[in-house]
């Protein structure tokens, strides 16, 4: 009996050991509106978060998806639980920017880095102790801005109507337009605003229309994008259209339909990465990542959202080892050297383009990061001229 008592001891204390001894996983938390108006952003990054490796360095790697609905409540509630039941080491989302501006406070107090897959450059500027912990993956708007005002003034755009979301979005894309327009020669003639939410924009398109603009800009993203296209087209408005970056989904091209066709939208290398030239820094790398995607998930379903999430997981993958050297996961200093090690990310090629990152950038694309993309035969397709 005493034997078997001390030989159960034994076990008990050896497996202590054991477990003792395994290395911490590491934990990251992934904040998604993969349902609300914002789903059609969310579900394609989801899908890419699927196929991240389970493992690196030799460490487990456990990922923790979370739904915010499309509302930056359901993002900070999400990211309360995360950082302090869930202990995560490191936040990847959200994907709207409304919800990540809401979420720069929680990510702050828990000390815990973020990187973002919204767009706003509120995001990560000005700098300060908030905005310390955030990076993100999508291009700045004044990045695409500056490249679709460029195209406006050397097709012969010289007034110009802008519609955009009431909320952070579109107010950044309105900062980045007032900005550049007079430098282009191009005068800003109305500015409305709607709701991701709204399903009717018609007192705002008729100001547009009365305006009479040479062309109008739509500042939205995912399928509300639409919702102001479809209002012009069946006025019959004849100018050009553009959107943002934010439309880069099928949905927003089913939704659309032929009332999208001929719209012109700067974009990420990414989304038209089969059709991009040899020359483009980020081909190889964009080409292999919708490739892979789309065995999974079908022709033509790569997104700007899939994209951003494939290069989040990417600066994940540098810069971890790195931290793994200097803390254990589930640690502050573990969370501290992740943060510090993603701002050191020098020359990482992503889908997107060529990142990198400093105390002062904390999002670190540079013109190599936009192409012109068209609307074509419902597809998105690369704009060359």
């Amino acid at each position: 009996m005493n034997v078997r008592i001390a030989v159960t001891g034994l076990v008990a204390t050896l497996l202590a050991i054991a477990t003792s001894a395994a290395p911490a996983q590491i934990k990251v938390g992934v904040d998604l509106a993969t349902t609300g108006p914002a789903a059609s952003i969310g579900i394609p990054s989801k899908n890419v978060v699927a196929m991240w490796p389970k493992e690196i360095a030799g460490r487990k790697i456990e990922y923790i998806v979370l739904d915010d609905g499309s509302t930056p409540t359901g993002a900070v509630l999400n990211g309360r639980k995360l950082t302090s039941e869930e202990k995560i080491d490191v936040m990847v989302g959200p994907n709207t920017t409304p919800a990540t501006i809401a979420m720069l406070d929680v990510l702050a107090e828990s000390q815990t880095p973020m990187i973002a897959l919204a767009a706003s450059a509120s995001i990560v500027l000005p700098m300060d102790a908030k905005r310390y912990w955030a990076f993100k993956m999508p291009q700045n708007d004044s990045l695409m801005a500056t490249a679709v005002t460029k195209y406006m003034a050397e097709h012969g755009v010289k007034t110009l109507g802008f519609i955009g979301f009431s909320d952070a979005y579109g107010e950044s894309w309105l900062t980045e337009l007032n900005r550049l327009l007079d430098l282009r020669g191009i005068q800003l003639v109305d500015v409305e605003r709607y709701n991701r939410t709204d399903t009717s924009v018609t007192g705002q398109v008729l100001k547009l229309m009365a305006a009479n603009p040479d062309a109008i800009l739509i500042a939205g993203a995912g399928t509300p994008s639409v919702t102001p296209q479809l209002a012009l087209v069946q006025r019959a408005y004849k100018g050009q259209i553009y959107q943002t970056h934010g439309i880069a989904t099928p949905e927003f091209l089913k939704v659309g339909g032929k009332d999208v066709e001929g719209t012109i939208f700067p974009t990420g290398p990414g989304v038209v990465a089969l059709q991009l030239p040899g020359d483009v820094a980020s081909k190889k790398v964009a080409v292999d990542f919708v490739k892979r995607y789309e065995a999974v998930y079908g022709p033509d379903s790569a997104t700007q959202f899939a994209c951003d999430a494939w290069g989040a997981w990417l600066v994940l993958a540098d810069a971890l080892p790195k931290a793994l050297k200097v803390a254990q996961p589930g640690t502050p200093e573990f969370r501290k050297a992740l943060r510090d090690a993603i701002e050191s990310t020098r020359n990482l090629t992503v889908p997107q383009g060529v990142l990198n990152l400093s105390a002062t950038d904390h999002q670190g694309f540079d013109q190599r990061a936009r192409v012109m993309g068209k609307i074509v035969g419902n597809r998105f397709t690369f704009l060359s001229e």
